[in-house]
C-alpha cells in the first residue's frame, strides 16, 4: 500500500467521498497528516485511513460523530479496548438480529413463491353486492338502441296490467346468462311472485369493465380468473349495462365468487 494518499485516493480506500473527508477535517474528527500550505491539498497516511475506516465502522453502530470524536481522542489503551469490546458485542447483536430478519424474509418469500401467480388485469376488482331479485325477459337477449330506449316498458308489459302496480324496477338493465342461455333483465325494487324471477345471491363478485366489442373475450377471461385464482365455477354470469354516453353503453361483467 502507498505511504501517502491524495484526498481522492484516501476517500476511495475508506469508501467515502472527498467532501466527507473535508468535513471530517473541518470538524477535527480526522485531519490529514499533511496539508500543503500553498495549494491547500490534503495528504493522508496509512494511519489516517485506518482512522477513517474506524469512523465508518463506528457510524454503522449508529454512533454520532461527536461520540466518535470523543472515542478517537481516548489516550487510555484499556479504555479504548473496553469500548471496542462493547462495540464488537453490539455488532454481534446487530448481525444476529439481521440474520433473524433475513430468515423471516426468506420464509415469507418462499411462502409467496408457492402461491399461484396472479393473472389479474388492471381493471379486475372484487366487489360485494347485496341480494338482488331480477326479472328475466322472455324475448330480449342483448341490448340494442331500441330496447334500451324503452326497456322498462318491456318489463311492465311482461307483468301485465293486473300486476303493474305491484312491480317497480331500478333504472338499470343487464344480461343474465345460465346454461348457455342469455336474457336481458330488470332489477326489481318491488315485486310479486311470477315466472321469470331470479335471485342473485349476496356476496363477492369478480368484476371487470368492458365494451361491446370485447365483451365475449373479457367474460371468458373473467371466468378463467375465477376458476384459476378462486377455484370458483359459477353457474351464472351477470353483465350489467352501464350507459356511458348518448346512445352509448358499456358493461360491468360480474362473476359470483361466494
Amino acid at each position: 500500500m502507498k505511504k501517502i494518499f491524495s484526498i481522492g485516493e484516501a476517500a476511495k480506500e475508506a469508501g467515502m467521498t472527498s467532501e466527507t473527508l473535508r468535513h471530517y477535517d473541518r470538524i477535527g474528527l480526522v485531519k490529514p497528516s499533511r496539508k500543503d500550505e500553498w495549494t491547500n491539498y490534503r495528504y493522508y497516511t496509512v494511519n489516517d485511513i485506518v482512522l477513517l475506516n474506524t469512523v465508518r465502522a463506528l457510524q454503522q453502530m449508529d454512533l454520532p460523530l461527536k461520540k466518535i470524536k470523543e472515542v478517537l481522542e481516548y489516550d487510555d489503551i484499556e479504555k479504548i479496548i473496553d469500548f471496542l469490546n462493547d462495540a464488537e458485542k453490539r455488532a454481534d447483536e446487530k448481525i444476529a438480529l439481521l440474520k433473524n430478519s433475513k430468515a423471516m424474509i426468506h420464509r415469507a418469500k418462499t411462502d409467496y413463491e408457492r402461491k399461484p401467480k396472479p393473472i389479474f388485469t388492471e381493471n379486475v376488482i372484487i366487489e360485494h353486492f347485496p341480494k338482488q331479485v331480477i326479472l328475466l325477459s322472455d324475448t330480449l337477449e342483448t341490448p340494442t338502441l331500441d330496447n334500451l330506449w324503452n326497456y322498462l316498458s318491456h318489463f311492465y308489459n311482461k307483468v301485465g296490467n293486473e300486476l303493474r302496480n305491484m312491480f317497480e324496477f331500478e333504472d338499470a338493465a343487464g344480461i343474465y346468462t345460465e346454461n348457455g342461455r342469455s336474457r336481458m333483465f330488470a332489477i326489481c325494487v318491488k315485486r310479486e311472485q311470477i315466472d321469470g324471477l331470479i335471485t342473485l345471491p349476496e356476496g363477492n363478485y369478480l368484476c371487470m369493465d368492458c365494451s361491446e366489442k370485447d365483451r365475449t373475450d373479457k367474460l371468458h377471461e373473467l371466468l378463467k380468473i375465477a376458476e384459476t385464482e378462486y377455484n370458483a365455477r359459477p353457474k351464472f354470469t351477470v353483465q350489467q349495462i352501464v350507459v356511458s354516453g348518448i346512445l352509448q353503453w358499456k358493461y360491468q361483467l360480474r362473476v359470483f365468487l361466494g
